[in-house]
């Protein structure tokens, strides 16, 4: 792993906060936007006076740039919807941290969830948050016994952690600020306070969990 700072610190600037519900054209200028600050970013390291500087820096920022894309390119740094059971089944038990919302439409708690973790996903890269509507999924609702709704499960290396379960935990309150939500979801680990380092491992996760049962936690088989 890269030690320079200046090269971690240039590295860091690849990581740009992203916005869910973008169309395609959007999508397309954050591609041209990445490519505009690689661009720049390589630039400014080709122009160090040290040699061992520019070789090194250029290979990290390639290195980045490519990690950087293939994760846009599996929605993290977004909040959005997945209709398919098994595809929900697949990303839950193959991303290393996933932050899922079980949802209904009906129901204005599930809004007001959406609306929260719409906010924080742009600032936790490296999990994958996504929500589903919970009559899209019966047999992950049976399996998981959701009886009530908002539902947030985290998910670490496919093994559910922790989860939250309607807004008691937040003050019981509709009006419970994103912070405190932030603050739940690092109980388990599933998400971390950004270092601005992206050079740090994708895969590292806190292996203290909420409680000592959620060690064993669910981990799904279609088979089942």
């Amino acid at each position: 792993m890269d030690s320079n700072p200046r090269i971690t610190s240039l590295a860091s600037r690849l990581v740009e906060p992203n916005h869910s519900d973008r169309s395609k054209h959007e999508e397309d200028a954050d591609y041209d936007d990445d490519d505009a600050l690689f661009a720049e970013l390589e630039e400014e390291i080709e122009n160090d006076n040290s040699s061992a500087m520019r070789e090194q820096g250029l290979e990290t920022l390639r290195r980045e740039m490519a990690r950087m894309r293939e994760m846009k390119q599996s929605q993290y740094g977004t909040y959005n919807e997945i209709s398919d059971e098994k595809e929900v089944v697949r990303v839950t038990a193959h991303e290393p941290r996933c932050v899922v919302h079980f949802y209904h439409p009906n129901f204005k708690r599930c809004e007001i969830m959406d609306k929260q973790l719409a906010k924080i996903a742009p600032k936790y890269f490296n999990t994958r948050f996504f929500r589903v509507f919970v009559e899209n999924i019966p047999w992950l609702v049976e399996k998981l016994s959701i009886k009530v709704l908002p539902c947030v499960i985290c998910f670490v290396k496919g093994v559910t952690k922790d989860r939250i379960i309607g807004f008691e935990e937040l003050g019981n309150n509709d009006a419970f600020t994103t912070a405190a939500l932030e603050l739940r979801l690092s109980v388990c680990g599933v998400i971390q306070k950004p270092t601005g380092n992206v050079l740090d491992p994708i895969y590292s996760v806190s292996n203290k969990g909420r409680r000592e049962e959620d060690d064993n936690g669910d981990v799904f088989d279609l088979d089942d």
